[in-house]
């Protein structure tokens, strides 16, 4: 009788161990995978491609600069617009609209999303240019452009050392400006953060972008050596161009 009573506890504990075990299987089948990250919210702006391959603009700015730089920084302003703006859906931007033009019209936009359209709105603004006035090659300002930056900034020597000192001078994150004034004068101008020429009625030809995720990883704390390395690649072809079709408008 003892032994029957021992085989029935042995067998009665394995049944319950399958049984939990069984149990704990059926619990994880059922388990739902987790729900898949979301997709960056779609809207009226696209983040542009760049002009060349990441590795195009070395030495002076490196390829996983350019990859973050491009790919993760300026992408995330644009989700972060078409998300602001999709907070308003009564403020209607057609799909393939110019950010600029939101810019140059801010008081337009409403309140509640007016402060986010000026960040996201102008980093995507500002870094489409950016992009654009940089080139492998580099080059040297050629026809109107020339004699502008002689007879309204002393010359691009003068350009140059003054930009500089206004990069240097941006205390946290922002840009230095070459833009034409209401006037159709070229200027100089350092804004902070990723304000926009264009809410201030300038016109933008050329930015240096003194934010320390566009040099951090090649210069570390050396901002002015990324600014003097910067000229190198500066398409003054483009620029000059830009210039000229602002001054025929």
């Amino acid at each position: 009788m003892l032994t029957t009573r021992r085989q029935a506890l042995k067998t009665f504990t394995a049944a319950a161990i399958a049984s939990t075990a069984l149990g704990r299987i059926s619990s994880f089948a059922q388990t739902p995978a987790p729900a898949a990250a979301p997709k960056p919210p779609t809207g009226p702006f696209t983040l542009p491609p760049l002009p060349y391959v990441y590795d195009a603009l070395e030495p002076s700015i490196d390829a996983e600069t350019m990859h973050l730089h491009h790919d993760k920084h300026h992408a995330a302003y644009v989700n972060k617009l078409n998300e602001a703006l999709a907070k308003e859906p009564s403020f209607v931007v057609a799909p393939g609209s110019n950010v600029d033009d939101l810019l140059k019209n801010l008081a337009t936009v409403p309140e509640s999303i007016r402060l986010a359209v000026r960040n996201q709105g102008g980093g995507h603004s500002n870094h489409s240019l950016f992009w654009q006035t940089l080139s492998a090659k580099g080059s040297a300002p050629t026809g109107a452009l020339a004699k502008a930056l002689d007879a309204d900034l002393g010359g691009l020597d003068k350009v140059k050392a003054e930009m500089a000192k206004l990069g240097a001078g941006v205390f946290g994150s922002g840009w230095s400006w070459l833009v034409l004034d209401g006037g159709k004068k070229l200027t100089l101008i350092a804004l902070p953060n990723q304000d926009s020429p264009l809410m201030e009625g300038h016109y933008p030809l050329f930015g240096i972008d003194v934010w320390e995720h566009a040099y951090y990883l090649k210069y570390h704390n050396l901002r002015a050596d990324y600014i003097t390395a910067i000229w190198n690649i500066v398409n003054w072809d483009f620029i000059s161009k830009r210039y000229d079709a602002a001054m025929a408008a």
